[in-house]
């Protein structure tokens, strides 16, 4: 097997503005988990993230006719502060187009690099159009974020210095996908050196690019893409990224939103650092290898591949984390309507830690409870307490996997509307952006009414809503229609046992 890309690795121009980052080791997830698991800090760059090295490769080898035109990239996250410092360092005129609901933070990151940033559209894809037309118009460079050689070749400089920092056996290093370009580089290198690690790639499960580009041999482009791990929210993976990875990728695995942020909890505890999602990708694909693969005594390394984490997530992410390292269980439960019967199922709880209690009447013979329990046992204990709680005839329904329990339900106030007919519930994601609200309202005009709207803000470019709509039986299909011009992605909730219970 031929490596063409390990001269282009070794060569790479990256250290005029990236440093060598260290490789630590995570102590506290080392002794938990009962392997030697070691972390590339790639979020001390100066920019937060690998991004730097893949941007400067890239632009450093322009020529120098390329390099007085300017430079122009569509990003709204890493590779947009990568190219902005590479271009200032360069001298090289840099334009950067973001989406509207670019968080604040990083246009200003952009900008203090000298780059002119440029707000457009809603999503990246809207962003990238806008490149295109100005491409054509003033002549600029486009600088990809990853489906290019000389990028590849830059973020390939991570897996470099990783085995020279650690030149003991490994067993498998654990890399984070999104276009593509970290594992491509770093993939390429480890096997032309050590063919017997595993390159292991990771994504969010609502984010499976690259996971169903191998399993279909083919790139695929996904419908819609999760956003709480914006960094590596891609439809599709690039041309010559999937190419290297058919080649030198063992597997992809992938990871649920609250994995992703337990893995964030778990980097904090060992470095005191707040990795965003896309960088807490390899950690949770550690946790999960160790899990299916039943290892111990082994050396397992992944790469914290970003720290540019918004502080407004932060309350998000503390709340899933419990969920996702399956220490607390969400339940739904029925109670008689009578005297002492609330006592009595807190009895039956037993000892355990409440993280949340709310009650409501639902009739004159029976109440709806919705409850959070610390566990201490994972898994193991939530399936005791069901048959416990089941055999003391509670009737009782886990929630602990139920997105609208966890985005909406238990932030909700208000309750059953009995007199209420005909109304359907949806679950949505709106840009985060003035206008998004006002655009779904104008859009439904005065065909149906709203009968129940729930809204949260994560700090991300797209906030959770849930919409109650009265809509006659007669009139589904034009309902669903309007859905589909909407552009909004939406899933329907009216079957939900937390709507059924709660809120119907």
């Amino acid at each position: 097997m031929s490596y063409p890309y390990l001269e282009k690795i070794l060569t790479a121009r990256v250290y005029d503005v990236a440093r060598e980052t260290p490789l630590d080791l995570m102590r506290t997830l080392s002794r938990r988990f009962h392997n030697t698991i070691l972390l590339k800090r790639e979020d001390l760059q100066p920019v937060f993230s690998f991004k730097l090295r893949g941007a400067y490769n890239k632009l450093f080898g322009l020529s120098e006719a390329e390099k007085a035109q300017g430079v122009i990239a569509a990003s709204a996250g890493n590779h947009a502060q990568g190219v902005a410092l590479a271009s200032q360092r360069l001298g090289i005129k840099a334009v950067i187009v973001m989406p509207v609901t670019t968080p604040r933070i990083k246009v200003d990151a952009v900008r203090a690099f000298g780059a002119k940033a440029v707000l457009h559209g809603d999503s990246y894809d809207d962003a990238y159009q806008h490149t295109l037309g100005l491409i054509e118009k003033h002549g600029y460079t486009f600088i990809h974020p990853f489906d290019d050689p000389e990028v590849i070749a830059g973020q390939g400089t991570v897996a470099m210095e990783l085995l020279r920092q650690h030149p003991d056996p490994i067993e498998a290093v654990f890399i984070c996908v999104g276009g593509g370009g970290l594992i491509a580089g770093m993939a390429s290198y480890i096997k032309a050196l050590r063919p017997e690690i595993k390159v292991i790639g990771v994504e969010p499960d609502d984010a499976p690019s690259m996971h169903e580009a191998l399993q279909k041999r083919r790139r695929v482009v996904l419908d819609q893409v999760g956003i709480f791990a914006d960094g590596v929210a891609v439809r599709q993976v690039g041309k010559e990224t999937y190419r290297l990875a058919r080649q030198f990728v063992d597997e992809v695995l992938l990871v649920s939103t609250d994995e992703i942020c337990a893995a964030i909890k778990d980097i904090f505890d060992d470095t005191r650092v707040m990795a965003e999602p896309a960088g807490a990708l390899g950690v949770a694909g550690i946790k999960k290898y160790i899990e299916r693969e039943g290892v111990q005594g082994r050396n397992l390394a992944t790469v914290l591949s970003g720290a540019n984490m918004n502080f407004d997530r932060l309350r998000y992410v503390a709340e899933r984390a419990e969920i996702g390292e399956r220490r607390e269980a969400l339940f739904a439960a029925t109670i008689p309507e009578r005297p002492g019967s609330f006592r009595a199922f807190c009895r039956a709880i037993g000892k355990r830690g409440i993280t949340e209690f709310n009650y409501r009447y639902a009739d004159d013979a029976l109440a709806h409870v919705f409850v959070g329990i610390q566990l201490s046992e994972g898994d193991k204990e939530r399936e005791t307490l069901l048959k416990e709680l089941r055999a003391k005839e509670y009737p009782i329904v886990d929630l602990s996997d139920n997105e609208m329990a966890k985005s909406h339900l238990r932030h909700m106030v208000g309750g059953h509307a009995r007199q209420l007919q005909d109304e359907i519930v949806y679950r949505f994601e709106f840009p985060e952006r003035p206008g998004a609200l006002l655009n779904f309202l104008n859009k439904m005009g005065q065909n149906w009414n709203i009968s129940l709207f729930h809204y949260r803000n994560h700090g991300a470019a797209y906030g959770r809503v849930l919409v109650g709509v009265q809509v006659p039986g007669g009139d589904h299909s034009h309902f669903r229609e309007f859905l589909n011009e909407l552009g909004y992605p939406f899933w329907e909730e009216t079957d939900n046992p937390v709507y059924q219970l709660f809120l119907g």
